[in-house]
């Protein structure tokens, strides 16, 4: 994250203070979610599976376009929906 910032001409001091304040929401909500999880299986399951819809719905709404703009062809889609046919798979075993 950091790396494209400052490559991007972003001065080291923003840089830094970005790359803490991505850590510190990150810890906070690992804090919260642990405190949720302890209360109810359930409730943490159900977080889990909205985070994995949220990660599906952005590798197919942003990155899997870029990809196909960058590199002609079908080996992106197609990997893609074989990573993800694996990891259905790999869920049920």
């Amino acid at each position: 994250m950091a790396v494209p910032m400052k490559n991007g001409g972003m001065p080291i001091g923003k840089v830094i203070f970005y790359v803490v304040l991505s850590g510190v929401t990150t810890g906070l909500g690992a804090f919260f979610g642990a405190l949720v999880g302890g209360i109810s299986e359930t409730i943490i399951a159900m977080c889990l599976a909205f985070a994995a819809g949220a990660m599906i719905y952005i590798v197919s709404g942003e990155l899997l376009p870029e990809s196909n703009r960058l590199y002609q062809g079908k080996m992106t889609a197609m990997g893609n929906i074989l990573g993800l046919v694996i990891g259905i798979i790999a869920m049920n075993l």
